[in-house]
This record gives structure tokens, sequence and C-alpha cells, in this order.
């Protein structure tokens, strides 16, 4: 386990549950489920923020987008590993989060092998058990 504090965002109700779930076998710390992108982002803007060690986020989503949330994210953490979720991993998407420093992608549809393999990959760095 470790003990880390995980962000999560989705608007998927299904996704959002899955991610919970497979992080929750991880971590010790708090995870912040978010299925409203607008509340997300209001929530990066406190200081609330830096206790955030991982975020994983949805790409596409109503109001706020990913990048806009990875943006905000940059400005407040510049270092917290950031997983990106999306269902269209298109070029021009990968170059804007690489710039912004995006730290993994994830492609819908997912195993949760593979997403447990990539958080695993994360957290060993963040905080290894």
């Amino acid at each position: 386990m470790h003990d880390v504090n995980v962000m999560i965002i989705d608007d998927d109700d299904i996704t959002l549950t899955l991610l919970e779930h497979i992080v929750d076998e991880l971590v010790s710390g708090e995870i912040l489920v978010f299925s409203s992108s607008i509340k997300a982002h209001a929530f990066l803007l406190t200081e609330d923020a830096q206790r955030i060690n991982l975020v994983i986020c949805d790409w596409q989503m109503p109001s706020v987008s990913g990048i806009k949330i990875l943006e905000t994210l940059r400005v407040k953490l510049e270092d917290c590993p950031f997983l990106m979720v999306t269902a269209m991993p298109t070029r021009d998407l990968v170059m804007s989060a690489k710039r912004l420093g995006v730290t993994d992608f994830i492609s819908k549809p997912f195993s949760s092998d593979e997403l447990t393999q990539k958080l695993t990959t994360l957290l060993e760095k963040i905080s290894p058990a």
C-alpha cells in the first residue's frame, strides 16, 4: 500500500467507479473523486490541492477538459504525476498533454490489469511501498 492522496476526475460514472476501486486497492491515503470537471477544477484552485500526490483524469469532459485540469495542476503542483484517461489518443492531444507535462496515458477501454500496472509504476515513483 502506498500512503498517497489521489484525485480522480471522470464524468463517466462506470469509469469513475472502476478507477476508484482500483486506486483503493493500491493506496492507503485519501481518494478524492470528482464526476464534475467544474468542481475538480475549483478544488485545484484551493490550497487543499497541495495535498494531492497523483491525479487521474479523463480528457474529454463537458465544461472543463482534462487538458485544462492538467494546465491548472501544473501551476499549483509542478511535479505531481498526472495519468490522462482518453478514448481518443489523437496526435494533437498527445502533443498538447506532453507540452503541459502529462506523466502517462491510458486508453479506454482499458483492463483492470493495465490500469493497475500503470498506477503501480507511478506510485512506486512517488512512494515506494
